[in-house]
């Protein structure tokens, strides 16, 4: 009763937060704010919207531009004052609104934007309206950041560049278009899986393992299940407070999260786990809490000790963070939708321990029973944390010293295995682990002299001798070939000087805590057909290690996700077409992207 009790509370809580809105799917854009015009008796031009019951317009994101991009002004009537909880106290119209334009010209630009009831909040949408034929366009644009409370972000920058209307969309724009909010969470439980099998989330398994051990000969597929299930409802829920502080807050948490003293800090508590599975100490609870979470038994856990260490698990791993989780953040940020903040990344960390619940119910008899093999396992969990904490501090180690750290673990580990009182066993096992030493020490051994020869990949710690000896000399791609900028006046007036030598430009957003840019910069912008490739476009770099309000406004002028981000620019100046690249980036798809780039608008 106790368990069950326990797992229904989490869900009574999510459930307790949501409006009952948040489950229905949105209508789309369109059919929630039809607009319509005419011509009124003094000759101004009427704008009207009907409004669909549960949904309103905000007023003061009301805008309108000539062809000239100059400022129309609108003459609307007041509306209701809402507490919102994207833009604060602000007014909104519901089921009917209006605006009138004086002297209006042929051409307008009318931009809105508005939000369901207690559920998503559209991004602004702009429609041209042409006052001769009395006719609006389709919709147009179609990325939004989430402002400052009094910020318009309606009213485009003068930045002097001109991005794709579907540069800012990403995939979870896509899914809440065309599939509402029942394929959202669908779609966030997907990611969740995809992120289940990355390094990211591999801390994750010796935790339930270690979980699962501590069972002994007690251990059944159904208290495995349950054990498990505990956890991993937790980390999701741990996952739904995170997007509810991410609606309220408006913010991209990913860059926040990824700030050198949050990586830091995860980094050092699992060496701390590490050395805690080593022997050196051991890390535990009070015995009152303990026995507490424990239900007053010797050995074994609880349910309610399973979810504390899910709960625990989300923060561990929170910092670490790939584009699916970026681009939901993102979303979730500028719509300011709690209840979508809360359910997406409720199915977001539930999709990340599916693979858990499946091994915990299904292999928790292969794992080791007290014994010997019991200590073993504990270190090999050891070097898993260690290995861990090593991957997520290597963005804040100097590139020069990559290396070091990799090899040391690879000998440590090397030796180890071959340790009388380490893996080293007979038989079939025997084999295994002398061949997993022998890698390790050749490996380890590897990554020493290529940190002697100022290498900084550990997949290729020969690099340099590849480099020196090799025939071909065309040049790769380095971060120092990027010309940095900081603002969007530095971008545009790099745009105006590659515009008027005919040349296109890429702009790369990096960081220095960005785990993935590295992996582009050392294995994908180093290749030779890359380089050749990118032979003509001028190089650009938007760095974001420290966010400030410059480079910041840059990345919403740019509708910038987060690093790493590549955009093409074409020699007018404009973005060009399905070139944008996010997140992971091939030899392939960059050098496609360049062809395009180098297509566009000859």
């Amino acid at each position: 009763m106790r368990k069950a009790s326990l797992l229904a509370l989490v869900w009574v809580l999510i459930a307790a937060i949501l409006p009952a809105r948040a489950l229905e799917a949105p209508l789309p854009m369109d059919e929630a704010f039809v607009p319509g015009i005419a011509r009124q008796d003094d000759g101004r031009l009427a704008i009207t919207w009907t409004i669909a019951d549960g949904y309103y317009l905000y007023r003061d994101f009301l805008a309108a531009e000539d062809e000239g991009n100059r400022p129309i002004t609108l003459q609307t009537e007041p509306g209701t004052v809402k507490d919102d909880p994207g833009f604060g106290t602000t007014e909104v119209y519901y089921q009917k609104a209006s605006a009138r334009i004086a002297n209006a010209p042929p051409l307008i630009r009318l931009t809105y934007q508005g939000c369901q009831d207690g559920g998503l909040c559209y991004p602004p949408t702009t429609r041209t309206i042409d006052t001769a034929a009395m006719t609006i366009s389709k919709p147009v644009g179609g990325f939004a950041f989430a402002p400052a409370k009094d910020a318009r972000p309606v009213e485009a920058p003068d930045t002097g560049f001109s991005i794709a209307a579907d540069g800012g969309e990403t995939a979870v724009d896509r899914l809440m278009t065309g599939g509402g909010f029942a394929l959202l969470l669908a779609g966030f439980l997907g990611f969740g899986l995809l992120l289940a099998f990355t390094p990211c989330v591999f801390p994750m398994y010796p935790i339930v393992a270690a979980i699962l051990t501590r069972e002994g000969e007690g251990l059944t597929a159904r208290r495995g299940f349950m054990l498990a299930s505990a956890y991993v409802l937790a980390l999701a829920s741990a996952f739904g407070l995170l997007g509810i502080v991410a609606a309220w807050s408006g913010q991209n948490l990913q860059i926040v999260m990824q700030s050198p003293v949050a990586v830091g800090v995860v980094a050092a508590l699992f060496v701390l786990l590490a050395l805690s599975s080593f022997g050196l100490f051991h890390i535990k609870l009070p015995a009152v809490i303990g026995n507490r979470l424990s239900g007053g038994r010797q050995q074994g856990g609880s349910v309610a000790a399973a979810a504390l260490l899910g709960l625990s698990s989300a923060f561990l791993i929170g910092p670490c963070v790939t584009a699916p989780l970026a681009g939901a953040l993102l979303y979730i940020a500028r719509t300011g939708d709690i209840a979508v903040g809360a359910l997406a990344l409720f199915a977001l960390g539930l999709g990340k321990g599916i693979p858990l619940i499946i091994m915990a119910t299904i292999g928790g008899k292969a794992l080791p029973r007290a014994g010997a093999w019991m200590e073993r396992v504990r270190h090999v969990f050891g070097f898993a944390f260690l290995g861990t904490a090593i991957w997520l501090a290597t963005p804040l180690v100097p590139e020069r010293f990559v290396l070091l750290p990799w090899a040391v673990f690879s000998l440590a580990f090397g030796i180890y295995a071959v340790a009388p009182d380490g893996l080293r066993s007979t038989g079939g096992y025997g084999v295994l682990t002398r061949l997993t030493a022998v890698v390790s020490l050749i490996w380890g051994s590897l990554l020493l002299v290529g940190f002697g020869l100022g290498a900084s990949d550990p997949l290729t710690p020969l690099g340099p001798l590849k480099r020196a000896a090799s025939v071909d000399q065309t040049a790769a791609i380095q971060k120092s070939d990027f010309t940095k900028v900081g603002s969007a006046g530095a971008l545009s007036r790099l745009l105006d000087t590659a515009a008027s030598g005919r040349q296109p430009t890429l702009v790369y957003v990096t960081a220095g805590w960005c785990v993935t840019c590295r992996t582009i910069e050392r294995s994908v912008l180093t290749k030779p057909d890359v380089a050749a490739s990118l032979d003509g476009i001028r190089l650009v770099s938007l760095d974001v290690s420290t966010l400030d309000a410059e480079n910041g406004a840059l990345m919403r002028s740019l509708a910038v996700v987060g690093p790493p981000t590549m955009i093409f620019f074409n020699r007018s100046k404009e973005e060009a077409p399905g070139t944008r690249l996010v997140g992971e980036i091939t030899a392939g798809s960059l050098a496609e992207a360049a062809r395009m780039a180098k297509g566009s608008a000859q």
